[in-house]
């Protein structure tokens, strides 16, 4: 009996993360399956508009107005066009050590960290509106996303691990709305943890690591909620924290 395709083997499938055996068996289950074949489409016409969008960013001249605020701040603006393209899943780092399998098979579901890094690039170099709600309203920002999204959010303090809250901010999500909390250290090095909520309920998955450059991410999902905490942070400061935001979620 054929192994069933999951979701995330689709998204491994479109990205080009699966054994070469698997790969084949989900290319068959495709040609037998018309309406997972057009969500595959999909997934490659979003791929390769955030490629268009993206891309040109590399080539751009970047405006004197900006350069000196990048300076202050020692965050070259090219390292977040960079990371806004489509991000590539370099390693794999288990949660307590432990690997995690679908179907027998290492997979990948890389878009939550794609999307998140791209949010990352996008808003962590803000002087001024990094954040829609500041940390200031954190009881009213935790009630306005938690209605946006339709679950019960919890908003992890990291204060031991020597980060601040600066606030967060509602984003377009892939089927529906996301949320991005953004931390902030002494030195004003910030992470990001991104949120998004499934309409349908997931197994816990294991720490998983993608980076491409500088930018980091490390992704988790626990039942309805995906999480992914990024940043420019070296992976085992990333890593760090992450364990730390996994336990307050978990207590």
């Amino acid at each position: 009996m054929s192994v069933p395709v999951t979701e995330m083997e689709l998204q491994a499938y479109v990205d080009g993360h699966l054994p070469v055996t698997r790969t084949a068996e989900v290319a068959q289950h495709l040609a037998q399956h018309e309406e997972d074949a057009q969500r595959v489409a999909a997934y490659r016409r979003h791929n390769e508009t955030l490629q268009n969008a993206y891309d040109p960013l590399l080539a751009a001249v970047i405006p004197a107005r900006l350069q000196a605020g990048m300076l202050r701040r020692q965050r070259p603006w090219q390292r977040y066009a960079v990371a806004a393209l489509l991000m590539a899943a370099s390693g794999v780092a288990g949660w307590h050590m432990h690997a995690y399998y679908v179907g027998g098979e290492r997979t990948q579901p890389s878009y939550l960290a794609r999307v998140a890094a791209v949010a990352h690039a996008v808003y962590s170099p803000e002087v001024r509106h990094p954040v829609e709600v500041g940390a200031d309203q954190e009881e009213h920002l935790v009630r306005w996303l938690s209605k946006r999204l339709g679950a019960g959010l919890k908003i992890p303090h990291l204060a031991a691990q020597g980060y601040t809250l600066v606030g967060g901010r509602l984003l377009p999500g892939e089927r529906g709305p996301a949320a991005q909390f953004m931390y902030q250290d002494i030195k004003g090095q910030r992470l990001t943890l991104y949120v998004r909520v499934s309409k349908e309920v997931r197994d816990q998955t294991a720490f998983r690591f993608a980076q491409e450059n500088n930018v980091g991410v490390f992704y988790w999902i626990d039942g309805r909620l995906g999480y992914a905490l990024s940043g420019e942070s070296d992976r085992a400061e990333l890593l760090r924290v992450a364990d730390a935001v996994y336990r307050q979620l978990n207590p």
